[in-house]
Protein backbone atom coordinates (compact mmCIF):
# COMPACT_ATOMS: atom_id res chain seq x y z
CA UNK A 1 0.00 0.00 0.00
CA UNK A 2 2.89 2.32 0.75
CA UNK A 3 4.23 1.91 -2.82
CA UNK A 4 0.81 2.83 -4.24
CA UNK A 5 0.77 6.03 -2.18
CA UNK A 6 4.29 6.90 -3.29
CA UNK A 7 3.41 6.25 -6.96
CA UNK A 8 0.25 8.35 -6.66
CA UNK A 9 2.20 11.21 -5.07
CA UNK A 10 4.84 11.05 -7.82
CA UNK A 11 2.16 11.06 -10.52
CA UNK A 12 0.46 14.05 -8.86
CA UNK A 13 3.72 15.99 -8.63
CA UNK A 14 4.43 15.21 -12.28
CA UNK A 15 1.02 16.63 -13.21
CA UNK A 16 -0.46 13.27 -14.12
CA UNK A 17 -2.78 10.73 -12.67
CA UNK A 18 -2.18 7.18 -11.59
CA UNK A 19 -4.24 4.56 -13.40
CA UNK A 20 -4.41 1.24 -11.63
CA UNK A 21 -5.29 -1.92 -13.53
CA UNK A 22 -8.54 -3.60 -12.60
CA UNK A 23 -9.40 -7.26 -12.17
CA UNK A 24 -12.77 -8.86 -12.93
CA UNK A 25 -13.89 -12.48 -12.44
CA UNK A 26 -15.60 -14.37 -15.26
CA UNK A 27 -17.29 -17.61 -14.18
CA UNK A 28 -17.94 -20.70 -16.28
CA UNK A 29 -20.99 -22.80 -15.41
CA UNK A 30 -23.58 -24.75 -17.36
CA UNK A 31 -21.36 -24.51 -20.45
CA UNK A 32 -21.71 -20.70 -20.42
CA UNK A 33 -19.58 -17.74 -19.40
CA UNK A 34 -21.06 -15.55 -16.65
CA UNK A 35 -20.90 -12.57 -19.05
CA UNK A 36 -21.73 -12.44 -22.77
CA UNK A 37 -19.86 -9.16 -23.14
CA UNK A 38 -17.49 -7.24 -20.89
CA UNK A 39 -15.81 -3.85 -21.33
CA UNK A 40 -12.41 -3.31 -19.75
CA UNK A 41 -9.42 -1.01 -20.15
CA UNK A 42 -6.03 -1.92 -21.61
CA UNK A 43 -3.95 -3.54 -18.85
CA UNK A 44 -6.97 -4.94 -17.00
CA UNK A 45 -7.15 -8.62 -16.07
CA UNK A 46 -10.00 -11.09 -16.39
CA UNK A 47 -9.81 -14.10 -14.06
CA UNK A 48 -11.52 -17.09 -15.66
CA UNK A 49 -12.93 -19.34 -12.92
CA UNK A 50 -14.28 -22.79 -13.76
CA UNK A 51 -17.36 -23.03 -11.52
CA UNK A 52 -18.60 -26.00 -13.54
CA UNK A 53 -18.26 -29.72 -12.87
CA UNK A 54 -16.54 -30.31 -16.24
CA UNK A 55 -13.33 -29.04 -17.85
CA UNK A 56 -13.25 -26.03 -20.17
CA UNK A 57 -10.64 -24.63 -22.56
CA UNK A 58 -10.84 -20.83 -22.62
CA UNK A 59 -9.08 -19.29 -25.61
CA UNK A 60 -8.99 -16.51 -28.19
CA UNK A 61 -7.63 -16.54 -31.70
CA UNK A 62 -8.33 -12.83 -32.26
CA UNK A 63 -5.31 -11.31 -34.01
CA UNK A 64 -3.06 -9.50 -31.53
CA UNK A 65 -4.89 -10.95 -28.53
CA UNK A 66 -4.41 -14.70 -28.80
CA UNK A 67 -4.28 -16.96 -25.76
CA UNK A 68 -5.15 -20.54 -24.87
CA UNK A 69 -5.57 -21.62 -21.25
CA UNK A 70 -5.65 -25.32 -22.15
CA UNK A 71 -7.78 -27.73 -20.18
CA UNK A 72 -9.06 -25.88 -17.12
CA UNK A 73 -10.30 -28.30 -14.46
CA UNK A 74 -13.31 -27.58 -12.23
CA UNK A 75 -12.38 -25.19 -9.43
CA UNK A 76 -9.36 -23.78 -11.25
CA UNK A 77 -8.93 -20.05 -11.92
CA UNK A 78 -6.59 -18.49 -14.45
CA UNK A 79 -5.90 -14.77 -14.99
CA UNK A 80 -5.53 -13.21 -18.45
CA UNK A 81 -4.28 -9.62 -18.83
CA UNK A 82 -5.40 -7.73 -21.93
CA UNK A 83 -2.61 -5.38 -23.08
CA UNK A 84 -3.94 -4.43 -26.50
CA UNK A 85 -7.16 -2.55 -27.32
CA UNK A 86 -9.85 -4.03 -29.53
CA UNK A 87 -12.74 -6.48 -29.58
CA UNK A 88 -11.65 -9.98 -28.57
CA UNK A 89 -13.81 -13.04 -29.15
CA UNK A 90 -13.32 -15.54 -26.30
CA UNK A 91 -14.56 -19.11 -26.63
CA UNK A 92 -14.32 -22.53 -25.05
CA UNK A 93 -12.62 -24.85 -27.52
CA UNK A 94 -14.58 -27.80 -26.04
CA UNK A 95 -18.10 -26.30 -25.87
CA UNK A 96 -19.17 -24.25 -28.94
CA UNK A 97 -22.01 -22.54 -27.02
CA UNK A 98 -19.48 -20.78 -24.76
CA UNK A 99 -18.71 -17.42 -26.37
CA UNK A 100 -18.09 -13.96 -25.01
CA UNK A 101 -16.86 -10.63 -26.32
CA UNK A 102 -14.19 -8.66 -24.48
CA UNK A 103 -14.06 -4.99 -25.47
CA UNK A 104 -10.70 -3.49 -24.49
CA UNK A 105 -10.42 0.31 -24.57
CA UNK A 106 -7.29 2.44 -24.37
Amino acid sequence: MKLVKIAAAMAFLAGGTLALAAEKTIGQKGKLFSEKEVSIKKGDTLVFVNDDNIAHNVMSSTAGNTFNLGSQAPGKSTPVTFDKPGDIQVICAIHPSMKMLVKVAN
